[in-house]
């Protein structure tokens, strides 16, 4: 399994859903784990992204998918960047 970093904008429409559902966040990540993506950590931030998130999953074609099913909805934009642990990267170092 690989790490992704995944930065989340909402949209006008996604807001919406956000305050009217906030509980809508949780049902996505359900949806995400249907998709064979698990979400590790879920921060809410302040700047040009609304949430950080750290997901963990099996390809870059599966993380492919969930951004085009995402963004599909109209609701958020997605930037998704493949990430490895600091650890990793110093035993391809050595």
């Amino acid at each position: 399994m690989a790490y992704y970093v995944v930065l989340s904008r909402l949209t006008d429409e996604g807001r919406k859903t956000i305050k009217e559902r906030p509980g809508r966040i949780f049902e996505v990540n359900k949806e995400l784990e249907n998709m064979g993506i698990k979400v590790l950590e879920q921060f809410a931030v302040l700047g040009p992204y609304d949430f950080v998130n750290i997901v963990e999953a099996p390809d870059n074609e599966t993380v492919m998918k969930m951004s085009v099913e995402m963004g599909a909805r109209g609701s958020v934009e997605l930037l998704s960047m493949p990430a490895v642990k600091v650890e990793e990267l110093v035993k391809l170092l050595k």
